[in-house]
């Protein structure tokens, strides 16, 4: 077996296939986000992030960044083991306690990302619940995926937000048989949103248990930030919540909410949670700022709703094939993989914008675009350099411009 060679060749067909992914190196300026510094070999530039998930800038916000001081000059820098190793803090067991309160739950449970929460939850659950069948949403992200295959029970894939197609699944199944509907809030590549209180009425109606992964919305909806159910008025509607701690709250990490029994059997159970080492308080702290913040501060959810609807609106007005989706999420379709790569490289030499192509596999082929995510710190003057630099690449490159 030549080793070398195959592992050439599996990213050589990547690289064929336009999909052969480039890190960006970058350090963004604090106090000064989204401006950051761009290194190359050949030296460095200022540029412009309009892909970061750090949708409200809490990650640069000053209560944030005072308490993550505070926390490491307390306790130093690591939690120094896995939680039930000496690894639960008072600030794990702090925030825990305010993520519960902000989803209306008994309890809550801290994973070091969201990926592993869902990952941990979902196959735990599948194994627990001896034959679960999970009915996944098509469009669910990997994290999602990944945690139903490990849990190696049955599964349902419905079309996205499907509500007649979800209940024809349900309808399929043996009314004893355990079963979970899993899906998202806010859909980060279309920016679609799921009609929660709908499927929670269904779950109901079949005695099927409701999983939701409100990752790109905690933070960003609803009057204390507890995302898109709580914008809805479904809180008490939803059994779990999975959300992130990397996105709308600006830091690192996951979690999960729910039931007292539900989140102490995941914590008992769940090897990606019990072998691992628990977030270091200093990031715990952080993220215990901002959610706290978020709690009693809409003035971020406001501007950054306003800051998405007036992005969308100058590259409508500028005829780019922008989706016009009722999120914060804006998308602009490209089409081709390859292209889609040298669009975004062409914006990063020559224009200063820091934009990443999505392509296969976290889209479907054929939907390859850019995905911008303004926060409440970009301004106008930023937003019509951008228009005007993607009005130039896609005349250059004779990229389609109909609207999706």
């Amino acid at each position: 077996m030549d080793y070398q060679t195959t592992l050439s060749d599996a990213l050589r067909t990547l690289e064929n296939e336009g999909r052969y992914r480039v890190f960006a190196d970058i350090l963004r300026h604090r106090g000064d986000f989204p401006r950051a510094t761009f290194y190359t070999p050949e030296g460095s530039r200022d540029i412009v992030v309009w892909c970061s998930n750090d949708y409200l800038g809490m990650g640069q916000h000053p209560v944030v960044t005072e308490a993550m001081h505070r926390a490491i000059d307390e306790t130093g820098a690591g939690s120094g083991g896995t939680r039930n190793i000496s690894g639960t803090t008072h600030y794990h067991v702090e925030l825990e306690r305010e993520l519960a309160d902000l989803h209306q739950k008994e309890a809550s449970l801290l994973f070091t990302s969201g990926y592993a929460a869902n990952d941990a939850t979902l196959s735990t659950l599948a194994r627990v619940f001896n034959d679960c069948v999970i009915i996944s949403d098509e469009m669910n992200h990997a994290s999602i995926i990944e945690g139903i295959k490990h849990g190696g029970g049955p599964k349902r894939l419905w079309r996205h937000n499907d509500l007649g197609h979800l209940e024809v699944l349900l309808k399929q199944l043996d009314p004893a048989q355990p079963k979970i509907i899993a899906f998202e809030s806010v859909y980060s590549m279309d920016g679609d949103i799921a009609p929660i209180g709908e499927i929670c009425d269904l779950a109901r109606q079949y005695g099927a248990l409701t999983y939701l992964d409100e990752v790109h919305a905690v933070g960003l909806y609803g009057p204390r930030g507890g995302g898109i159910a709580e914008r809805d008025g479904v809180l008490d509607k939803v059994d779990i919540i999975e959300g992130t701690l990397a996105k709308g709250f600006g830091v690192m990490g996951g979690y999960i909410a729910g039931s007292a029994v539900l989140v102490d059997v995941i914590r008992s159970y769940a090897p990606g949670f019990i072998f691992s080492t628990s977030l270091s308080p200093v990031l715990v702290a952080g993220v215990l700022a901002a959610v706290r913040h978020l709690k009693v501060s809409s003035d971020e959810r406001v501007r950054h709703q306003e800051r998405a609807t007036t992005l969308r609106r100058k590259m409508a007005d500028a005829g780019l094939p922008v989706v016009m989706c009722e999120s914060h999420i804006v998308p602009v379709m490209v089409g081709d993989p390859v292209i889609c790569k040298q669009v975004s490289d062409d914006l990063l030499r020559d224009h200063g914008v820091y934009v990443q192509p999505i392509n296969y596999p976290t889209v479907p082929r054929g939907t390859e675009r850019l995905r911008f995510t303004p926060c409440p710190v970009h301004t106008d003057d930023m937003m019509d350099d951008l228009v005007k630099a993607l009005d130039q690449v896609w005349t250059r490159r004779n990229i389609r411009r109909a609207a999706a």
